[in-house]
């Protein structure tokens, strides 16, 4: 790949994951990005740096000269249907998608470019932070939500399940078991039990929240499921860290205020999760115990 960049971050992550299959998805990068420059005569720039873990990004101009962004993305389970739900969205909150395809396992879309494009997390503290996020979540559960096009929660929520259960029976005794099942019965009764279905973003946080010209802030990288809007604020509480550890059920009271939500079935969402992360992130047990103590 001599002269073809690549991003810091998803090198770190082909490492950290190594297969052959990920190995000859980074080698044919720069054939892929040639083709699909070609295709839509685009000009592209180099990846952004140190960009994501799962994805090529970089700048790019149409004929035109309209200012893009050029995503190649190594297709995994969560992002999937990234493309559909922007399609959905239409700019609502996020932003937009000019085209897409699917080549040889690769998720190509051609997508606004966000400028100044800063992260809100580089730019205010997480308690404004809370604001932007609950303002865009609100305007994300507008869009019409087909069944027919987007999974489920309950799919999410049963694949981690499955998987936090493998990693326990590979090291047992590193969650407390009484923690473990409370948190199988969470992903078992949350997606069921929940008085709407709204069209989620389920990855956001204040890195994947951008400052633009178009809109305040804009969203990118959804991973899109249809389900309980009471999940969506969850990852971003998580960022929170040093809030999380210090009074996890004030924040969750404060974001769930700020959502119109139920604060006992957001805490128990975070609680499920914090579970799940701890294998991980040990530290996180306390949390959860005092979630759960709720």
């Amino acid at each position: 790949m001599t002269g073809f960049v690549l991003p810091e971050n998803l090198v770190d992550s082909v490492r950290s994951d190594r297969s052959p299959q990920r190995d000859a998805w980074l080698a044919g990068l720069p054939r892929l990005v040639d083709e699909v420059a070609g295709r839509w005569s685009l000009t592209v720039g180099p990846p952004f740096q140190p960009g994501g873990r799962s994805a090529w990004v970089a700048p790019a101009r149409d004929r035109d000269g309209r200012d893009l962004v050029l995503k190649l993305a190594w297709r995994h389970d969560e992002a999937r249907d990234e493309a559909a739900g922007l399609r959905a969205w239409d700019g609502g909150g996020v932003v937009r998608l000019y085209a897409d395809a699917t080549i040889a396992g690769t998720s190509v879309l051609l997508l606004e470019r966000c400028r100044p494009g800063i992260a809100l997390g580089e730019t205010l503290p997480e308690v404004e932070q809370d604001r932007v996020v609950a303002g865009l979540l609100k305007q994300l559960w507008q869009a019409p939500a087909d069944p027919g096009t987007f999974r489920p929660l309950q799919v999410m929520a049963d694949s981690w399940a499955a998987e936090f259960q493998q990693r326990l029976a590979d090291t047992p005794g590193r969650v407390d078991p009484g923690l473990a099942r409370a948190a199988f019965e969470r992903w078992r009764t949350l997606p069921a039990t929940a008085d709407r279905q709204v069209l989620l973003a389920t990855d956001l946080h204040a890195g994947n929240i951008l400052a633009a010209d178009r809109e305040p802030w804009l969203v990118i990288d959804p991973k899109p499921y249809l389900g309980d809007p009471t999940y969506d604020p969850v990852q971003h509480l998580l960022n929170c860290e040093q809030r999380l550890t210090a009074d996890p059920v004030g924040l969750t009271c404060r974001m769930a205020g700020l959502l119109d939500l139920d604060p006992d079935r957001l805490r128990q969402w975070l609680f499920a999760r914090c579970v799940q992360e701890s294998l991980d992130e040990p530290g996180l047990l306390e949390v959860a115990a005092e979630l759960a103590a709720r």
